[in-house]
């Protein structure tokens, strides 16, 4: 697969929420200092890299975006493992993201874990007015935190977050749990069955991932709840990932914001996560991390950058030169 091209940005009129926005000085409509499209993010620092703010942040300026993150909390954390969360107080994450909001345009949101039912209220205040903003949100596997704390998140995030959400994005077995937790049917819930359960809360597009298909592969599906709009298998690599699903979610926000439509959007971020999931690799001693950059890295087999062939013939002045230092060697010993 190829990884997607930064998408051009908009034009400033047809960005959702501009209308809200501070009005910028006059300027040629061929401004150079016009730049890629931004997505605030609503995160938690996670100092691994493995997901979290830098997880966000590194995939949507991967695919051209600009992220404008909201710090919602900080983990104590490696790459095997959360071993705490430290929540910020509703009333620092509101700051932070009005101060931005006043004087830049957003034209999409990103909210993933963000640590509290009260953060969820906070945020869900803050997206609601600005309601031609699309909202892109996360559910990520939260078996690493407190059962009474996760029952609580979760009620908070159906009933405030949930009506707000253009897509939910989430593995199956996630969003399985979380949405249809009385499934009793023989079969397991298709993707169409967990859209029906998002939708009654008001979530017209979902995207479930992880669905897991015969032969080593899994299958990503965006669905609503009267069709499938996207539907790829890729094959299963035999690894364990960390921040694929975060990886993920903000690829598409970053693509939505440049003016994509979903179904593009969601094909293009599925591509570029397979390639960040290709190149992964392992920093520590935990998981593997996908890598966000991998477009940057030199190819395995990329020529030295002097422009020397490494497999040429050594010329016959170097052949003398090794063996006079072969024979001085010769001599001290």
């Amino acid at each position: 697969m190829t990884s997607p091209t930064p998408p051009k940005n908009p034009p400033a009129d047809d960005l959702p929420g501009t209308s809200q926005a501070p009005e910028a000085p006059d300027e040629d409509e061929d401004d150079p200092l016009e730049g890629p499209a931004c997505v605030m993010v609503f995160n938690a620092s996670d100092p691994s890299g493995a997901g979290g703010l830098a997880a966000d942040t590194t995939a949507i300026a991967s695919v051209g975006g600009h992220a404008l993150p909201v710090v919602t909390g900080a983990y104590a954390r490696d790459t095997g493992e959360i071993f705490e969360h430290f929540c910020f107080e509703e009333e620092a994450v509101t700051e932070q993201a009005r101060a931005v909001l006043e004087d830049i345009a957003v034209q999409v949101f990103k909210v993933g874990f963000v640590g509290s039912p009260e953060n969820v209220s906070a945020i869900a205040e803050i997206t609601s007015d600005y309601a031609d903003v699309p909202v892109v949100a996360y559910m990520p596997n939260l078996s690493w935190w407190d059962e009474d704390k996760i029952e609580d998140y979760l009620d908070a995030f159906r009933e405030l977050m949930l009506p707000q959400t253009t897509v939910l994005v989430g593995n199956h077995s996630t969003l399985r749990r979380w949405l249809l937790p009385d499934w009793s049917g023989e079969r397991n819930p298709t993707p169409r069955d967990i859209a029906k359960a998002a939708s009654a809360m008001g979530v017209p597009y979902t995207l479930v991932t992880g669905i897991p298909l015969p032969d080593q592969h899994v299958e990503n599906v965006l669905t609503s709840p009267q069709a499938v709009l996207v539907s790829e298998k890729f094959e299963l690599f035999e690894a364990v990932f960390t921040g694929a699903g975060e990886t993920l979610s903000a690829a598409l926000a970053a693509l939505l914001a440049s003016g994509s439509d979903l179904a593009e959007a969601t094909n293009e971020a599925m591509s570029y996560l397979d390639r960040c999931l290709d190149g992964g690799f392992r920093p520590g001693m935990g998981h593997i991390l996908p890598d966000r950059m991998f477009w940057a890295q030199p190819e395995e087999d990329e020529a030295p950058d002097d422009g020397s062939d490494p497999d040429a013939p050594l010329d016959e002045e170097t052949l003398r030169a090794i063996a006079a230092l072969e024979a001085q060697n010769e001599t001290r010993h």
